[in-house]
């Protein structure tokens, strides 16, 4: 029987066992070329990629998974599964490790950069170069939006952890797609729906604000991420939508105080970035990595 071959620029729909979850992901791409592993952040998921990943896929290797308890991955009860930072990144690099990842650059979106810069300090010699798009790793970056959740930080008491259940609304999803986007008739309706409905799932708002109280410890993390950039100096791209409520543009321009060769760029654009501005995004990735690989 003869084989078909797909092209280089389809997307395939994924998922293989960790540690007892099942990851879905999505790949493209040659697998014989540079990969890039693409980590999502709240509330949304591999999805956010559907359109950068054909547009990279001529040229590298793309592979982006599902966090647990986000998109199409498991998503099993916070009684069988500890939702915390630590967790997610053991799970991710075993992921790595289970489709053969030895080497790769890292895109990072929000949760995606705590993830992923846990990855760096475990393996800094599997790490080519690091893409941070609205990915935190700065006190300073951390914006306006983020006052709730520090109050519950410093008083874990189940009436602040309750205020936090606007943040799940339907309301607030759209609302951080559309803040800072000067037309919001491009952001695709689709996108938050999906991450609506898996909000929506039974038990998932309560796996969502663990992950809100744990956020704390990717913060006292922020001293060991900086050590990792003046250490190794990756190669570094800052991509950030510059009117982002909860990572303020400064956030990127710290990059360049511990890793002096940083290439920061700001988009015109809010928090997904990616929603509006793919396209420019994918030209500058083209442009770093084809330097710097």
């Amino acid at each position: 029987m003869e084989t078909t071959h797909l092209p280089r620029t389809t997307v395939r729909f994924n998922t293989i066992a960790v540690d007892g979850l099942d990851i879905f992901y999505r790949e493209a791409g040659n697998p014989a070329h540079p990969t890039l592993l693409l980590l999502h952040g709240f509330p949304t998921s591999s999805h956010m990629f559907r359109d950068l990943l054909p547009l990279l896929a001529d040229r590298y290797h793309l592979v982006a998974p599902d966090l647990p308890g986000f998109g199409f991955s498991d998503a099993p009860s916070r009684t069988d599964f500890a939702y915390t930072f630590d967790h997610l990144a053991e799970v991710i690099e075993a992921f790595t490790e289970a489709v053969k990842l030895t080497r790769y650059a890292l895109y990072v979106f929000d949760y995606g950069a705590p993830v992923g810069f846990r990855l760096a300090l475990t393996h800094p010699e599997r790490i080519t170069a690091l893409i941070s798009q609205n990915g935190n790793a700065y006190k300073e970056g951390l914006h306006d939006g983020w006052h709730p959740i520090q109050k519950y930080w410093a008083q874990p008491t189940p009436e602040n952890r309750e205020a936090l259940r606007e943040m799940l609304t339907p309301e607030a999803t759209r609302w951080q797609y559309t803040y800072g986007v000067t037309n919001p008739s491009q952001i695709a309706p689709e996108a938050p729906a999906l991450d609506n409905a898996l909000l929506a799932r039974p038990g998932n708002d309560e796996i969502q604000l663990d992950l809100y109280g744990d956020y704390q410890h990717n913060v006292a993390l922020y001293p060991r991420f900086q050590e990792y950039f003046r250490t190794y100096h990756p190669p570094m791209l800052a991509v950030w939508g510059e009117h982002d409520p909860f990572f303020r543009p400064i956030g990127a321009e710290a990059y360049r105080r511990d890793n002096p060769t940083a290439e920061v760029h700001l988009l015109d654009t809010g928090h997904f970035a990616l929603e509006t501005h793919a396209t420019e995004i994918a030209d500058l990735i083209r442009d770093f990595l084809a330097r710097v690989l």
